[in-house]
């Protein structure tokens, strides 16, 4: 399962015979969803210019996944007794795609909170015990996306001269707040590089430890959170950030 995907460093995990199931259930899917994945770049002035959130990138993301027939879903379960409603619930989920085979959820968490993690597998447990959903599937940023953040970050700085606002600016992605600037300004009247300040204090900013990221979901998992539904884990690698803008990355690859 996936094999493109784990030669492009990709995190992955599948829980409760997951991998059986969307192998041989669902391999049309699950061929679209790895050619997607695949194809993913973020650029690093989107990366930056974004401020971390969900801006162009992952919206990209979502328009693909979209296209491909994985679209947003209300789910609306209702408990009836002697034909009165006694409980109505819905759960959102953001992608859904329906094949032969059964039902297929799946939820990005690029950059929230962490508790995001526990709303999406409760919601996909209360689906597939209502026999709504064959499995869920987390997107989320991946282990060496995390660790090398600070570093690619300070890389590309380094390598197209970004040593000041002012530089930030003339590329368009100098819309940051004053408290932003003022930390960063801090540690380079200290002595510390630009490149060095900007990345240490962007990443801690931005994509904390208390954010949705590979180890905050699979700790969720190994404690049983979302059992017993199965579950496919994915976990974007630090490669599918790109030093070239979305039109270029397409561009090169038809050289």
């Amino acid at each position: 399962m996936f094999d493109t995907l784990n030669d492009l460093g990709f995190d992955l995990a599948a829980t409760n015979h997951a991998e059986a199931i969307l192998t041989h259930d669902f391999p049309a899917e699950l061929a679209a969803l790895e050619a997607i994945l695949a194809g993913f770049r973020i650029s690093m002035p989107e990366l930056i210019g974004g401020g971390g959130g969900e801006s162009g990138q992952t919206q990209r993301l979502r328009r693909a996944l979209d296209g491909a027939g994985w679209r947003k879903h209300n789910f609306a379960v209702q408990t009836i007794v002697d034909g009165v409603v006694r409980e109505a619930i819905s759960h959102e989920i953001d992608h859904v795609k329906r094949g032969s085979g059964g039902t297929l959820a799946l939820e990005i968490e690029w950059n929230n909170k962490d508790p995001f993690f526990d709303r999406d597998l409760e919601n996909f447990q209360r689906l597939h015990a209502q026999s709504a959903i064959s499995l869920g599937v987390i997107v989320t940023r991946g282990a060496s996306m995390q660790e090398g953040f600070r570093g690619r970050i300070t890389d590309w700085l380094r390598a197209h001269d970004l040593s000041s606002e002012g530089d930030l600016e003339r590329l368009g992605i100098g819309d940051r707040t004053a408290r932003q600037k003022a930390k960063v300004a801090a540690q380079v009247a200290r002595g510390v590089p630009f490149h060095e300040a900007f990345a240490g204090f962007f990443v801690q900013d931005k994509f904390g430890p208390s954010t949705t990221h590979w180890a905050k979901l699979e700790d969720r998992v190994r404690r049983g959170v979302g059992n017993p539904c199965p579950l496919v884990l994915i976990g974007l690698p630090l490669g599918i950030l790109s030093y070239l803008a979305p039109e270029e990355e397409a561009e090169a690859r038809l050289l």
